[in-house]
C-alpha cells in the first residue's frame, strides 16, 4: 500500500506475508495478514481488475486479530490465468479449491468467505457448488446484470470498450485497455467522496493495480463473464444447501452498479441475511467507507469492536 494511503499505519502493524499455491495446474499468489491462529480467518475475494491491494483498507480496519487470506485473482494481478476459457464456473472451481488449500477445517474451523463487486459473483456461485463455508460478506454485490444498474449507459459504453480492445490487432487492444485516461474517468465516476486527498489516492490506486492483468484475453474473459452473470441467479443453489450460510450484505446508498432497491431484494432472497447501508457512497466501500465495513464484519463475527465508528452516518 502507497506511503501516502490513509490506511497505511493502522495497515503496517498488521504481519503480512506473501504466499504461493497451486490451484487448479496454475500458481495462485495470496497475502495473509494478520496472525495465523487467530480464531477467525476471512478469505476475501477483489473485484474486476483488481488485485489484493484493493482490499487492504478494510484489513487495515479490521485489525491484527482476524486472519484475512486475499489472493489475487487468477489472470491478474501476480497471479497466473486459468487454462481455457474464464467463465464464472471456472473462477467458481478455483475458488473452491483455493478455499479448500487456505482452510484447513482442523486449523481453521471457523473460515469466513467475502467478496466484493465482481468477487460477490464469484462468491455465489462457489457457495452454490458447495464451498464450505457458513458465513458470507458481500460487499457491493452484483444483485442484478449490470446493464441494469443505475448507470447502465456507463456499463454499456464499456461493453463497447471492450468490444472494441477485443477485435484489434493484439498491441493495439493491450494498449486500449491500459489507457490510463479512460481509467481516469472510471475512477472519478465510481469515486464519490468529496475529501481531495482521499480522492487523489483512489486515483492512484486504479492507476497503479486497474491495469495489472496477465494478458487481453483475461480481463476480456472476466469482464464477460461480469456482466453476463449475478449474485442472483445462484441464490436459489444456496438457499437450498443442507448446510446454511449466514450473509452480511455491505452495501451503498450511490452505487452505480446496483441500486439500492435491488439490493434490499437481494437481501431479502437470501435465507436470514443481514444487510447494512452506507450513506453517500458509492461502489467504493473497500476505499470510501472501510472502517463501516470492517466494523459490521466484526460484528457479523462476533468479535469486539476495536473502535467507535460513525462511517453509517456519512453525508454525501
Amino acid at each position: 500500500m502507497s506511503p501516502f494511503s490513509p490506511f497505511a499505519a493502522k495497515l503496517a502493524v498488521i504481519p503480512v506475508n506473501e504466499h504461493t499455491v497451486g490451484v487448479r495446474g496454475v500458481t495462485t499468489h495470496f497475502w495473509q495478514y494478520g496472525q495465523p491462529d487467530a480464531s477467525k480467518t476471512i478469505v476475501m475475494i477483489h473485484g474486476f481488475r483488481g488485485d489484493h491491494h484493493g482490499l487492504e483498507p478494510i484489513v487495515a480496519e479490521l485489525g491484527g486479530d482476524v486472519r484475512v487470506i486475499i489472493p489475487d485473482l487468477p489472470g491478474f494481478g501476480a497471479s497466473d490465468a486459468l487454462p481455457g476459457v474464464s467463465d464464472i464456473q471456472a473462477y467458481s472451481l478455483w475458488l473452491q479449491d483455493f478455499y479448500a488449500a487456505v482452510t484447513v477445517p482442523s486449523a481453521h474451523p471457523h473460515s469466513v468467505i467475502l467478496g466484493h463487486s465482481f468477487g460477490s459473483i464469484v462468491v455465489a456461485a462457489a457457495l452454490a457448488g458447495g464451498l464450505p463455508a457458513h458465513q458470507a460478506v458481500l460487499i457491493n454485490p452484483i444483485a442484478v446484470n449490470a446493464l441494469k444498474g443505475p448507470n447502465g449507459f456507463m456499463t454499456r459504453l464499456a461493453v463497447l470498450y471492450y468490444k472494441a480492445a477485443a477485435v484489434l490487432p493484439e498491441k493495439a487492444g493491450f494498449a486500449l485497455l491500459k489507457n490510463t485516461a479512460i481509467v481516469r474517468i472510471m475512477s472519478v465516476t465510481m469515486a464519490k467522496t468529496k475529501d481531495p486527498e482521499l480522492r487523489t489516492w483512489i486515483h492512484e490506486q486504479h492507476d497503479s493495480y486497474f491495469s495489472d492483468f496477465v494478458s487481453r484475453a483475461s480481463v476480456l474473459e472476466a469482464f464477460e463473464t461480469s456482466v453476463n452473470n449475478d449474485v442472483n441467479q445462484f441464490v436459489d443453489a444456496i438457499n437450498a444447501r443442507k448446510d446454511p450460510v449466514a450473509f452480511l450484505l455491505l452495501v451503498a446508498d450511490r452505487d452505480d452498479i446496483t441500486a439500492l432497491p435491488e439490493q434490499k431484494a437481494l437481501a431479502s432472497r437470501l435465507t436470514g441475511a443481514r444487510l447494512e447501508v452506507v450513506k453517500g457512497v458509492g461502489h467504493l466501500v473497500h476505499y470510501e467507507a472501510p472502517d463501516f465495513a470492517a466494523h459490521n464484519i466484526r460484528s457479523f463475527l462476533g468479535l469486539p469492536p476495536r473502535q467507535a465508528t460513525s462511517a453509517t452516518t456519512r453525508t454525501p
